[in-house]
């Protein structure tokens, strides 16, 4: 990528040779751009949220800038980027979207994320620390942007307008008024599941911003809980991708004595994983982790791995992160251990499964999802 700080060479991770996706898009270049030619004084205390791949505060690592992500993905590839182009250790501050945010913010740049309500939370999160002369831009592609997203920094930041496109990206400019009167935060959000759907019937749920289908049970999730296996005695249980962790906590609801390991690339699932578990008031055992999917976990020590895959990141539509979760499961499963999963039907994640597990058997179906089933062989 070229800025006007340099020719940087960045990538997303986990690093593929194979992706053809770039770490930046037409938005981080509009914002770098603007930021050079209009002479933005990037002192005191430059804060970039949700930069998606470590492209901003790469670029701008001379300013010592604070990142804030929800994705432990974006913060591993930011690190990977910042090593690549020589930035000193340290030199920017990593912060997740649950870790306190800076108490100042002299300069604020926004990386519109897909999510409105994660939008929303972070600019809440972040108004204290917003002064008069705080110089705030945002920045996405045309299509991320809509009336909410201006009308959410108007009403929690102040005055907000936009750019002309350029490449199909778009600018956000905000003119801070600390007086303002902002509504309260409304995240996390809890609700009771509906009744029909087995061990986790009328419990509490809680959500952290950003999280999928935040204010309700999605249909993909209810299904499968319809359809959960008979989880018995002391087994390993993997939520993998667990969201709000609904579907490990039923099974934890249902097995007291399964033990539980939640696992979300996303630091806002796992704290919705947490609060879910927690509300419930399981006495089994439970472990929250962020991170990479199983990779930090062994082979061949789970017995069950329950998974709805993505099939998006960010904005791109992939399979390679369902992909990644099969194979990782497949590899930590013990012999005779079972991969569940649900799906729209017309991904065609048998076909996965059986190039991965060589069986995939259709446990349950309805005309838009399916729950399918693959074991792991003794011989694999």
């Amino acid at each position: 990528m070229t800025t006007a700080w340099g020719e940087l060479a960045l990538t997303r991770f986990p690093e593929d040779p194979r992706d053809r996706l770039r770490a930046w898009d037409a938005s981080d270049e509009y914002l770098l751009r603007h930021l050079a030619d209009e002479g933005v004084a990037l002192s005191g205390t430059v804060v970039v949220v949700g930069d998606r791949w470590g492209a901003l505060v790469t670029a701008l690592a001379a300013h010592r800038p604070v990142q804030i992500t929800d994705s432990f993905l974006s913060q591993e590839a930011t690190r990977a980027n910042l090593e690549r182009a020589g930035v000193e250790p340290g030199a920017v501050r990593l912060l997740t979207t649950q870790d306190p945010p800076p108490g100042r913010a002299d300069v604020l740049l926004v990386r519109v994320p897909k999510s409105l309500a994660l939008l929303e939370d972070q600019l809440q999160r972040l108004a204290p620390a917003v002064h008069e002369g705080t110089v705030v831009v945002g920045t996405g592609m045309v299509k991320e942007i809509h009336t909410s997203t201006l009308q959410l920094f108007e009403r929690i930041l102040g005055p907000t307008r936009t750019s002309l496109a350029e490449k199909k990206a778009r600018l956000i400019f905000c003119t801070p008024n600390p007086s303002l009167e902002r509504p309260a935060n409304p995240w996390p959000y809890g609700y009771a599941l509906p009744d029909g759907i087995g061990a986790a019937s009328g419990r509490p749920v809680v959500n952290h911003a950003g999280v999928f289908c935040a204010d309700r049970l999605d249909i993909g999730t209810r299904f499968f809980l319809q359809h959960l296996p008979d989880s018995r005695g002391s087994q390993r249980v993997v939520d993998l991708g667990c969201g709000n962790g609904v579907v490990g906590t039923a099974v934890a609801l249902a097995n007291r004595e399964a033990e539980v390991l939640f696992v979300d690339e996303s630091f806002q699932a796992v704290a919705s994983a947490e609060g879910t578990y927690k509300a419930n008031g399981v006495p089994g055992h439970a472990e929250f982790r962020v991170g990479d999917g199983l990779t930090e976990v062994p082979a061949d020590s789970v017995d069950l791995v329950l998974n709805n895959p993505p099939f998006h990141s960010h904005q791109a539509t992939t399979d390679a992160t369902a992909w990644r979760m099969f194979a990782d499961a497949r590899r930590t499963l013990r012999p005779g251990g079972e991969l569940w999963v649900v799906g729209n039907r017309h991904l065609g994640y048998h076909v996965k499964l059986r190039k991965l597990f060589g069986n995939s058997q259709l446990v349950a179906s309805e005309p838009k999802f399916v729950v399918l089933k693959a074991v792991k062989r003794s011989s694999d």
